[in-house]
């Protein structure tokens, strides 16, 4: 098909592209951009999530529940600008406050419930359970992560859920929303408006067992509502069932419809009388939550405004899991829209709570309340220093080539213009006096003659192009015939071209040609005190980034606090402190590596990678991996790591220059991501100092501009980088200074990563042979 139409034979239409995962870009993309995939050498999987996540292997709980696999997933994404860049090529994205439909006014309100001590002791019950779980003293097939994480949300749903014979408390969340549904439909009777409740747990089965659909349904009896307004979509068993059961709720037949989001949310159309939603509970998944809410804010409702009431639980699973779920949505919803994205995010596929988020919240520990601030604070201040850095950017292009090519052309047109001036023959003075014209070669000195050849020749002038008239006041002027105003205009050519417009009369329009030329001097004026603004901007984009992001250090204080907040999470119960980080032997191993591979000097022995780690590295966390002397007064130049806090600290002369952590919520994590930082570095990329820091610190004077540096290290100057400047990783780009071609980021991965597989090649073939010997 593509190839029939050249690529534009198919069109997708969706109004949730990221359900569960960002890899669905991918997917989309094969579909509607292989060819463009292919060029790139992203066509497969593989090279598409090298270039844009991370993958991370771990061990968990196979969908039976009674045994774990290993299974590889996508743990974050990386260069999601670039990433979002090359999906809008053939994307058109388009979100609801950019269309401006007319659907009504959403109104959202939480309503908060306290647990009762049931609840209370139950939700303790949990923290056991994890521990339990953790520790491996239960079969995957009697407990695990999954159920308790269900048993938390069935606690927080209602406590019956758990045991039946648990009482049914007036004030839990169900009869909190079965009075407010009453209240509702009360008050709306006059319009019939309609209502939903969505309710993913607790679903009716029609064996008799207990379910909270019926509980609320013969509350709602008991109330007052007639039973035939009060319907259930798991009664529907067939399309031609559903539509009717549609049609009575846009009707006001049915007031009161529950349902759950795979049954009542992408495709159900009821929209025409709903007046209120009902959120009792907490869905996975971003599309979900999206899937929900569009069916009652969405166009043909007659209602002006709606309200959309979710019902939480306090001290329980609920607040953090409607959270962790909006903030998924709003990273989603923010690369789905023309903003620049963050550069790197976590990925939205998850469905079980870990156990640390499962121990501080069945423990009451306050310290999950902070993690939650901490996430959308720190989440909200990586989105300011994303704008930041990319105004920078922009600056900096215009810094380097905007204003000054501007500048340039302003002063040229300056000076064309004062040259047409000095050309511009003086007007004569005085009644009858006329400065004389050519027109078609000949010359006229008396006004009325001039203005009756005009008059004469205008009529010649062709539909398209223009026609040489004649000459005037030491200009040529030139006809032709406007298409869009439908009139005849003229040009007078000089050093610039300056433009006006003929007439019906023929006396005014030597007068017009008068006007243009003496507007000549307006136009210098003009371009004058554009050239001033240009300057201005200039002047202030210079000082503008110099200015740091002015919350860097709020940045680093809550990124530092939240790391440190995970951690103490990760680290449950005092026993656990001593723990070590199972990812810690890798790491050091990775070190050895490293030095290995940039120094050449750890030697060949029957010791391990970590043994011959722990022979060179004798003083504790802190470990020194790269050191070199700089160019400028030969100063000793340090990158080290501590591997207690994977903090790292790039030092020029005993003073720290960068510092930072590696990203990861838990040690864990950070111990993963410094792993993959060492196998893809080197020791010029550790001690990577740009030469205005080095002038900085010396004291010496800088005077090459911003985009002189190398901000990726690839060797190529940032004013002529592409990867940099334009958001390209995918093309080969040409380094003016040192006059050769240069590989892209895309490149060098891929170059490496078939470095890395020629090497377990023969690594391979090596050990075969000396098996073979052997043999």
């Amino acid at each position: 098909m593509d190839e029939l139409t050249s690529g534009k034979g198919v069109v997708f239409a969706t109004g949730t592209p990221v359900s569960n995962s960002m890899s669905e870009l991918y997917t989309m993309q094969r579909y509607l951009q292989y060819d463009d995939l292919e060029k790139k050498g992203l066509h497969h999987f593989d090279s598409w999530a090298s270039t844009f996540g991370e993958t991370v292997t771990a061990i968990e709980l196979s969908p039976e529940g009674d045994s774990y696999r290993s299974k590889t997933r996508f743990s974050k994404f990386y260069n999601l600008p670039e990433l979002m860049s090359f999906v809008k090529e053939m994307a058109d994205i388009k979100t609801a406050d950019l269309l401006n439909l007319p659907t009504p006014q959403a109104h959202y309100e939480t309503i908060l419930t306290r647990p009762t001590n049931h609840q209370k002791e139950i939700l303790k019950t949990l923290s056991e359970r994890a521990d339990k779980v953790r520790n491996r003293k239960v079969e995957s097939h009697e407990d695990n992560m999954l159920r308790i994480t269900n048993d938390g949300k069935k606690i927080a749903l209602d406590q019956r859920l758990i045991n039946t014979l648990l009482p049914d408390d007036p004030e839990s969340k169900v009869n909190v929303c079965t009075k407010n549904i009453f209240a509702i439909w009360e008050k709306s009777s006059e319009q019939r408006s309609a209502q939903l409740v969505f309710c993913d747990m607790s679903t009716p089965k029609g064996d008799g067992t207990f379910n909270l659909y019926d509980d609320m349904k013969g509350k709602l009896i008991e109330l007052g509502i007639p039973e035939n307004e009060i319907a259930f979509i798991h009664d529907a068993n067939n399309e031609k069932q559903k539509a009717e059961l549609f049609a009575k709720v846009r009707s006001g037949d049915v007031r009161i419809l529950f349902g759950s989001t795979s049954k009542m949310g992408a495709g159900t159309n009821v929209q025409s009388k709903l007046i209120a939603l009902h959120d009792l509970d907490v869905p996975w998944r971003p599309a979900d939550l999206e899937q929900r809410s569009g069916r009652i804010v969405r166009q043909g409702n007659e209602n002006k405004d709606v309200y959309i009431y979710r019902y939480v639980t306090e001290n329980t699973f609920d607040a953090y899991l409607w959270q962790t779920i909006e903030n998924k949505q709003k990273f989603i919803s923010q690369i789905m829209t023309s903003k620049t994205p963050v550069r790197v995010a976590d990925d939205v596929d998850e469905n079980t709570l870990n156990y640390a988020e499962i121990k501080a919240l069945a423990t009451g520990n306050p310290l999950i309340k902070e993690k939650m601030d901490l996430d959308v604070e720190v989440s909200k201040l990586r989105m300011l220093e994303s704008n930041y850095k990319s105004n920078l950017y922009q600056l900096e292009d215009k810094i380097a080539k905007h204003y000054p090519s501007e500048i340039t052309r302003l002063k040229g047109q300056i000076e064309k213009v004062n040259e047409d001036i000095k050309r511009r023959e003086p007007k004569v003075q005085g009644d009858g006096l006329f400065n004389g014209m050519e027109i078609l070669g000949k010359t006229y000195s008396d006004k009325k003659e001039a203005v009756e050849e005009l008059m004469k020749i205008l009529p010649l002038v062709p539909a398209e192009g223009s026609m040489p008239i004649g000459n005037y006041r030491g200009f040529e002027v030139s006809a032709f015939f406007n298409q869009i105003a439908q009139a005849m205009d003229f040009v007078i050519e000089g050093n610039l071209s300056y433009n006006g417009h003929f007439g019906e009369s023929p006396e005014g329009n030597i007068q017009r040609l008068d006007n243009v030329l003496d507007r000549i001097d307006e136009e210098l004026s003009k371009l004058e005190n554009r050239l001033s603004d240009v300057q201005y901007k200039l002047q202030v984009a210079k000082e503008e980034v110099t200015k740091p992001f002015e919350k860097a250090d709020m940045l680093k204080e809550k990124t530092l606090r939240l790391a440190e907040v995970n951690r103490i999470l990760d680290m449950g119960e005092v026993e656990e402190l001593d723990n070590p980080n199972p990812l810690l032997e890798d790491v050091k191993a990775a070190i050895v590596d490293f030095l290995d591979r940039e120094y050449g000097f750890c030697e060949e022995s029957s010791h391990s990678n970590v043994e011959q780690f722990n022979d060179i590295f004798s003083t504790g966390d802190l470990v020194y991996l790269a050191k070199s002397k700089s160019n400028v007064g030969g100063y000793d130049i340090e990158y080290s790591v501590d591997l207690s806090n994977f903090s790292w600290k790039l030092t020029f002369a005993d003073s720290d220059i960068r510092t930072g952590q590696f990203d990861g919520s838990t040690p864990e994590e950070q111990a993963q991501h410094f792993k993959l930082f060492l196998e893809h570095s080197t020791k010029d990329d550790l001690l990577s100092i740009d030469e205005k820091t080095t002038c900085q610190m010396l004291g010496l004077p800088y005077t090459r501009e911003s985009l002189d540096h190398d901000m990726d290290n690839d060797g190529i100057a940032d004013r002529y980088d592409h990867d940099i400047k334009d958001s390209d990783a995918f093309e080969s780009t040409y380094d003016v200074d040192g006059e050769e071609k240069r590989p892209s980021t895309l490149a060098q991965i891929q170059a490496f990563k078939a470095e890395v597989e020629e090497r377990d090649y023969k690594s391979q073939k090596k050990e075969e042979i000396e098996e073979e010997q052997v043999i």
